[in-house]
C-alpha cells in the first residue's frame, strides 16, 4: 500500500531514560497469536451490485456467502467479524442452525459439535446497509472495496486477520456496461439482456484485507501479457482498467520490465493475473490487493507507485505479514523494492539519492516507536499508527538498505531470494523472527544484534565523534577517532563503520572498523599528513544524527598549524583558525576543486599566537574547496565543503 495521502492524526512521543529493548515475540509465540479454533479454506460470495452504479448511488446490496472451514479444536459454534453498522444478517444455513449478531461479531451456532480435522460449510444471507463505512465505496459509477487493515468485515462476514488466508470465489451481478475486476482470474462471465454476471476465482489463498472487487460503468480494459522468463511457454495476462481517455502507454511498457526484474530477484511472478485499475475516488496512493491493484487517479503515470504496489505481490501478498506487528515486512520491503527499481533503471547514484530522501523523511517525522511493536500482534493499532510513513515505510526500507551494507550484496540478495521463495511462507504468512532466522541460516552467522537494534528498538543513534592527529615522527601520523553515541531514548547501535581521511596532498582514503562499544577509540597510522576526517562518508548508516569534530590540540612543535574549519560543511559562513609560534608572514588562499585561486583570506605578518578568519559563503557555489596556509616553504591544506 502507498499511503501518500494519509493524514497522520497524531504523533506518539516516547520518553525514555535508560532504555531496555522490548523482547521480541518469538516465532512460536507469534504463530500462537495467529491461530484460532478454525481455519477458513474458502469464502464464496454471490453479490447483487446491479443498482449501485446509477444515481442516487446507494451503498446497499444483497449477498449470499458460503464459508468453508477446517476445525482446529472441537467446537459447536464459530465467531466471525461482521460490523453491525455495515451488515444486516438475514438468515443462515447448511451447518449453521442459528445466529446472533452483536458487538460487531457474528456467532454461528452449528448443528453439532465438530472435531479437529472436520471440514464444515456454513451459509449466510445478508445485506449491506446504505452507509459510507470506508470498506465499500460507491460514487459516480465507481463501486469498489478497500479493506486494510481490517475492513473486509464491513462488506462480508469473515475472520478478518491477516494470518488466516483462504481461497476466494466471487459472482457479481452488474449492469452490462460495467467492467468489474477482482482477486484471482476470470472463470467466466455471462450476459443476459442488460445484466452481466462476473465469476472471479482465486485458487491461491489470500488474506481478507487483500481481497477486492473494483468496478466502473465506463472503463476500458487493456490486456497484454508478461512472458514468463523461467517458462517461455507460460504467459501471465496483464489487465489494466482505465477510463477511455487515459494514457497507459508507459504502464504497458514498464509493467513487464518491472515484473522481469522482481522475478529475477525474488522468484517467478506467483499469481494467475497482473491487474491494475485507476479509480477517480480512490483515497490513497495505491493498494496491493492480490492480483488487482487499485491506484489513485493518474496512477499509471507514476512508475514508482506501480513498482511499489507490484512488488507487494511478493512481499505482502505471496508472503503476508503474520501479525500487524510485522507490517514492515510488507511496507518496508515494498518501499525498498521501488528504490531497487530506480537502481536497476538509473544506477546506484539515483538509488542512493532516493534512499537518502527516505532516511531524511524518517528522521524528520519519526514518532518514536520501533518497527516491530509486539502489542500490535495482539491489538490492531489505528491506521495512522500502523501505516505510519516515517516508520513502517521509510525506516523499514532504510533498515533493508543497511542490512545490504552489513551483509554485502551477494549475501543480501541470497537472503532476500531465500525468504521470498521459502515454501514455509509462500502463499502463507511470515513474522519478523522468520526473516531473522532466514538471514542467520543463509549467512551462517547470528545477525540478531542487527534486528534487535534497528527493528525491535525505537529511534536511532546520535553520534558525537571526536578525532585528533598525532605526529609519530619519521613521516608517520596517527589518526585517533573516539566514537560516541549520546542517545538516551534507545539502545546502543553496534555497526561496522567507514571513515574517510583527507591528506594535505589532495588525496583521501577510506578505512573501516567496528563500533561495538560506546566511547570506543579507533586508530589508524598513515605515512601522509591527515587534514580531515569524515565519519560514514557514503552515508551507509542512513538512520542517524551526528557530528564529527576535531579535538583541541596543543600547538605543533613547528608552531605552524591550520585547523579544520567549523562548521564543515558550511552554508552562510565558516571559521578557519590557525596558529604560529614565531613572527612570520602568513598567506591563506581559498582554492576551488581544480586548484584555481578563488580569493585570498589572509596575507600579512603575524606575531606568535592563535588566530582565526571568517569565510563568507554567500557568493560561493556549492561544492568542494581547499584552503592553503603558506609561510615561506611551509604549506598546510584543509578541505572545505560548501552546501
Amino acid at each position: 500500500m502507498n499511503r501518500s495521502f494519509l493524514s497522520l492524526g497524531f504523533i506518539l512521543t516516547l520518553s525514555f531514560g535508560v532504555f531496555a529493548s522490548t523482547p521480541a515475540i518469538t516465532t512460536d509465540t507469534a504463530h500462537w497469536y495467529m491461530e484460532h479454533s478454525y481455519d477458513v479454506l474458502q469464502y464464496k460470495l454471490e453479490v447483487d451490485l446491479y443498482d449501485n452504479y446509477a444515481a442516487p448511488y446507494p451503498k446497499t446490496f444483497t449477498a449470499v456467502e458460503t464459508i468453508t472451514f477446517r476445525v482446529d479444536s472441537a467446537l459447536n459454534s464459530i465467531q466471525l467479524n461482521a460490523i453491525n453498522t455495515s451488515l444486516g444478517i438475514d438468515a443462515v444455513g447448511l451447518a449453521a442452525n442459528s445466529f446472533s449478531h452483536a458487538n460487531d461479531t457474528l456467532t454461528l451456532f452449528l448443528n453439532q459439535t465438530y472435531n479437529p480435522g472436520d471440514v464444515v460449510e456454513v451459509k449466510v444471507w445478508y445485506h449491506h446497509l446504505d452507509i459510507a463505512d470506508q470498506g465499500l465505496y460507491v460514487s459516480a459509477g465507481f463501486v469498489f472495496t478497500d479493506f486494510p487493515p481490517e475492513g473486509a468485515r464491513k462488506v462480508f462476514p469473515c475472520w478478518d486477520r491477516p494470518s488466516d488466508k483462504a481461497t476466494w470465489d466471487l459472482t457479481a451481478k452488474v449492469p452490462v456496461t460495467v467492467r468489474l475486476g477482482s482477486t484471482g482470474y476470470l472463470a467466466d462471465s455471462t450476459i443476459v439482456a442488460d445484466t452481466l454476471w462476473y465469476h472471479w476465482v482465486s485458487d491461491n489463498p489470500v488474506s481478507t484485507y487483500l481481497i477486492t472487487w473494483t468496478s466502473y460503468n465506463n472503463w476500458n480494459i487493456n490486456v497484454s501479457y508478461w512472458n514468463n522468463t523461467y517458462n517461455p511457454n507460460d504467459s501471465i495476462p496483464i489487465w489494466l482498467y482505465k477510463k477511455p481517455t487515459e494514457n497507459i502507454t508507459n504502464a504497458v511498457a514498464s509493467i513487464p520490465l518491472i515484473t522481469d526484474f522482481f522475478a529475477e530477484k525474488f522468484g517467478v511472478y506467483p499469481f494467475s493475473k497482473i491487474g491494475f485499475a485507476t479509480i477517480t475516488t480512490f483515497p490513497w496512493g495505491g493498494m496491493e490487493n492480490q492480483t488487482m491493484v487499485n491506484l489513485m487517479p493518474n496512477g499509471y503515470s507514476n512508475e514508482a507507485l506501480i513498482a511499489h504496489e507490484h512488488s507487494h505481490m511478493w512481499f505482502g501478498d505471496l508472503i503476508t505479514c503474520g501479525t500487524w506487528a510485522d507490517i514492515w515486512l510488507n511496507e518496508g520491503f515494498a518501499t525498498y523494492c521501488a528504490q531497487l527499481w530506480v537502481e536497476e533503471q538509473n544506477g546506484y547514484s539515483a538509488y542512493k539519492s532516493k534512499m537518502n530522501s527516505l532516511a531524511n523523511s524518517y528522521l524528520s517525522g519519526n514518532p518514536g516507536w520501533p518497527l516491530y511493536n509486539p502489542e500490535w500482534a495482539i491489538h490492531t493499532p489505528g491506521p495512522n499508527s500502523l501505516y505510519n510513513v516515517a516508520v513502517s515505510y521509510n525506516k523499514g526500507a532504510c533498515v533493508l538498505f543497511q542490512l545490504r551494507y552489513v551483509l554485502g550484496d551477494s549475501l543480501f540478495w541470497e537472503v532476500m531470494n531465500a525468504y521470498s521463495t521459502d515454501t514455509n511462507f509462500i502463499y502463507k504468512c511470515a513474522v519478523t523472527e522468520d526473516f531473522v532466522a532466514i538471514t542467520n541460516n543463509v549467512t551462517g552467522e547470528d545477525y540478531s544484534w542487527f534486528f534487535d537494534e534497528w527493528v525491535y528498538a525505537p529511534n536511532h543513534p546520535f553520534y558525537e565523534n571526536v578525532w585528533e592527529m598525532e605526529d609519530l615522527g619519521g613521516g608517520q601520523f596517527k589518526i585517533i577517532l573516539e566514537m560516541n553515541q549520546t542517545q538516551t531514548n534507545t539502545v546502543f547501535f553496534r555497526m561496522p563503520i567507514e571513515v574517510q581521511v583527507d591528506f594535505n596532498d589532495g588525496t583521501d582514503t577510506i578505512v573501516t572498523g567496528w563500533n561495538d562499544t560506546n566511547q570506543q577509540t579507533l586508530e589508524w597510522i598513515f605515512n601522509k599528513y591527515p587534514i580531515n576526517v569524515t565519519f560514514d562518508p557514503n552515508r551507509y548508516i542512513l538512520l542517524k544524527h551526528g557530528t564529527t569534530v576535531v579535538a583541541e590540540r596543543e600547538m605543533e612543535p613547528s608552531g605552524f598549524f591550520l585547523n579544520q574549519n567549523s562548521p564543515n560543511p558550511f552554508g552562510e559562513q565558516t571559521t578557519i583558525s590557525y596558529s604560529t609560534d614565531r613572527e612570520s608572514n602568513i598567506r591563506i588562499i581559498l582554492l576551488d576543486n581544480t586548484g584555481k585561486s578563488v580569493k585570498t583570506l589572509v596575507d600579512r605578518s603575524h606575531m606568535p599566537g592563535k588566530y582565526s578568519v571568517t569565510l563568507q559563503g554567500e557568493n560561493l557555489s556549492s561544492g568542494i574547496y581547499y584552503c592553503n596556509m603558506e609561510s615561506g616553504a611551509k604549506v598546510q591544506t584543509i578541505k572545505l565543503v560548501k552546501r
